[in-house]
């Protein structure tokens, strides 16, 4: 197991470093990020327009521009930003943990749910609730994420309106200004949640419990399962360790290769919402030409893809016991 995580970590490593050429190179060749600058009226003098360029580092060659890149990230320096008073990791800092409240909630949700769901029908399919559950599910995968949250939206603001009160929160992770003391920002920002989670949530629960229920089918199929039942095994050992923790493993993989997707519907969810997440962050970045801004946000979802790839590597060993990455 040790030699297995160690393995996982160095070939984790060189995936990062391979993701940082690419992102680096294909951001460089993507546009010039003084292009406003220079097509501005009246024309901009060229020393001031050859001092941006020092400071970006634009007048060095390619692989220079690189190596003192990945030099600065080792030292907590993020590049600077096209806006000079910006600063790209302190924003970017505080725009993460907005993000992750979001998406860790909805994972959470989602995950739960999506078992839950995919198992029971996948022990009882084609009766119910697998009747109910399978039509739902196709529905809500029929339904893209920017929809659902317009929609909810809509819906949060029309209830408000019919009550009187603001019941859900539909502008922003938190009020403005927050409310002062620990429980009351609490119930704040959950308040604030409830429709983007919501939103989050339906969009990957749906495709996850088709997963689960594809794979609890499979291994219901299976001779190990067949092996159980004649051992005389009781219908609910059967069940768990012969059915359920087998099919654990191609929802590991799916939820592990879903993170790209949930970050890109996190962007379009926080846009409709009003959230200054890393959506936001990544937007007002590419409206600026701002490649420094751009390039932190790339490969910040880089590593969480490759972390989340290695906490699924770990669990296969976990929840399946004929894996053996040792031998």
């Amino acid at each position: 197991m040790t030699g297995m995580i160690v393995r996982r970590l160095l070939s984790a490593v060189g995936v990062l470093l391979l993701a940082s050429i690419v992102i680096f190179t294909v951001i460089a060749v993507s546009g010039d990020p003084l292009a406003d600058l220079r097509d501005r009226q009246p024309p901009v003098p060229p020393a001031v327009i050859q001092a941006e360029e020092a400071r970006l580092g634009l007048d060095q060659p390619l692989h220079e521009r690189y190596l003192s890149w990945i030099g600065g990230l080792f030292q907590g320096d993020l590049g600077p930003s096209t806006i000079a008073t910006r600063d790209i990791g302190a924003e970017l800092t505080s725009r993460i943990g907005v993000t992750l409240r979001l998406v860790v909630v909805a994972v959470v949700i989602a995950l739960i749910l999506a078992l839950i769901a995919g198992t029971i029908s996948g022990l009882r399919q084609r009766r119910f609730p697998d009747v109910v559950l399978t039509p739902m599910t196709f529905v809500m995968l029929a339904l893209p994420s920017f929809w659902m949250a317009v929609l909810f939206k809509q819906w949060g603001i029309y209830f408000n309106e019919q009550v009187g009160e603001s019941v859900f929160a539909t502008v922003g992770a938190n009020s403005v200004p927050p409310p002062q003391g620990f429980v009351p920002f609490l119930l704040d920002s959950a308040a604030h949640l409830v429709l983007p989670t919501l939103v989050l949530t339906l969009v990957h629960f749906a495709t996850w419990s088709r997963y689960q229920r594809t794979a609890i089918a499979e291994s219901l199929a299976g001779d190990h399962v067949r092996f159980a039942v004649l051992k005389g095994l009781s219908r609910g050992r059967v069940v768990r360790s012969y059915v359920v923790r087998p099919a654990l493993v191609p929802i590991i993989t799916v939820v592990a290769l879903d993170l790209p997707v949930l970050l890109s519907g996190a962007v379009i969810t926080e846009t409709v919402f009003q959230w200054r997440g890393m959506g936001g962050f990544l937007l007002e970045s590419i409206n600026l030409r701002d490649s420094n801004a751009v390039l932190a946000w790339l490969l910040i979802a880089a590593f969480a893809v490759v972390v989340f790839n290695l906490i699924a590597d770990l669990l296969y060993a976990i929840v399946d016991p004929r894996v053996r990455y040792g031998n």
